[in-house]
């Protein structure tokens, strides 16, 4: 097995072949993952070489202290997070070889057309159709706040294949090109000001079977293994002390005296510590993750991770008086990323308002731990046993 002082030695290997001053950032990037350093948890041949998952860490170390450019993970990190692992446990060899390198480099970014209109918190009764035609799937629907469309060439997408049986049954997961006829975004402009947000309008799209991912019908199954990376990937990334939302208010509180109340002090150091203890146990759950794949535990970050994200956000616009009602700008923009941390406190408490509903409703993710962590027994659903077809709408 390959062991921490093995990976020092590949990684020093690649740096002496492809040195990063000099090297394109593209071309660095391209051969660090055909080394096997990219993911090292991956297989050989995927961008890993089949070692725990921890070891990432060594090789970014060593690569970091030597300026070599990383893949801008921001950009890309429902690609990352979400599809890239339910990509390698459930696609083809061909489908892992076509979509994981250009993913992780970055050439495509990837975004996921899952909640749509009528099926928001209640993901299962989506009603966007695919119906088979040959080697062909035609699909027809709406997806609603799709992160990235406007930049991405390749969508997970979920889709019903068949309403003659209950809501969870008859789904199918596919991999949508976002260039293909029949597929149009329209942005989504936000409460910020922005429209990161998207929805995607699917009209006889036509997608290849060999784009589907799983079984007929177990689209369901699939998706809880994106749906649990994706919470892991917005509750549980990692972090300094004081990084995210509690870093700039603490960063106010030292250097503006003159805005300190005791009152504000008292819940600066009650959301601080807390904070910590999200960061620390989101450090806890990244280390269970090499023993397997991620669980439900990563509901609970992710109710975590929003929860504090409002209250954060809401104590530094009431440290700062009338500046924390100002806002820089109110034009349409559609960016790439969201950054947190890069615009002022009116920003950051307004984008905080989406935290409890992207990546699963905060009211849905306290039913996920009350069941599958805390075993409490389930609600009462009706509708588990009755054709889709046959569903109130």
């Amino acid at each position: 097995m390959t062991d921490a002082a093995e990976l020092k030695r590949r990684t020093a290997e690649l740096l002496a072949a492809h040195p990063p001053a000099g090297t394109d950032r593209l071309d660095f990037l391209k051969a660090r993952f055909d080394a096997g350093l990219s993911w090292v948890h991956y297989p050989e041949g995927l961008g890993g070489l089949d070692t725990p998952r921890s070891l990432q860490a060594v090789v970014d170390a060593e690569l970091e202290a030597a300026g070599a450019p990383d893949n801008d993970p921001r950009r890309n990190g429902i690609g990352l997070g979400m599809a890239a692992p339910t990509i390698l446990k459930y696609g083809t060899e061909e489908q892992k070889q076509r979509y994981l390198r250009p993913l992780w480099i970055g050439e495509e970014v990837w975004c996921q057309l899952f909640s749509e209109p009528g099926a928001g918190s209640d993901l299962a009764a989506l009603g966007t159709r695919a119906v088979r035609e040959g080697d062909d799937w035609i699909v027809n629907g709406q997806k609603v706040w799709t992160s990235g469309a406007h930049n991405a060439r390749w969508a997970i997408l979920i889709a019903r294949t068949d309403p003659n049986v209950p809501k969870h049954a008859g789904i199918t997961y596919f991999i949508c090109d976002m260039t293909d006829p029949g597929v149009e975004v329209r942005p989504l402009r936000q409460i910020t000001g922005e429209a990161e947000f998207n929805e995607v309008f699917l009209t006889d799209v036509r997608i290849p079977d060999s784009r589907r991912l799983g079984g007929i019908g177990d689209g369901w199954r699939v998706a809880q293994t994106t749906l649990n990376n994706e919470r892991v990937a917005i509750g549980g990334m990692r972090l300094p002390r004081e990084g995210g939302m509690i870093g700039p208010v603490a960063k106010t509180w030292r250097e503006r005296p003159e805005l300190r109340t005791h009152d504000l002090h008292q819940r600066l150091l009650t959301l601080w510590v807390e904070a910590e203890v999200a960061r620390l146990t989101g450090e806890r759950l990244r280390q269970q993750l090499v023993a397997g794949q991620p669980g439900p535990e990563g509901a609970g970050m992710k109710l975590a991770f929003a929860r504090l994200n409002q209250e954060i956000s809401g104590l530094e616009v009431e440290l700062l008086g009338e500046e924390g009602l100002l806002y820089d700008d109110w034009t349409l923009r559609r960016p790439e990323l969201v950054d947190f941390t890069g615009r002022e406190a009116g920003y950051r408490y307004l984008r905080a308002k989406g935290n409890s509903i992207e990546g699963g409703t905060s009211e849905i993710l306290l039913n996920i731990v009350a069941e599958r962590v805390l075993g409490l027994p389930s609600e009462p659903r009706t509708d588990k046993d009755v054709a889709w077809k046959d569903l109130a709408r």
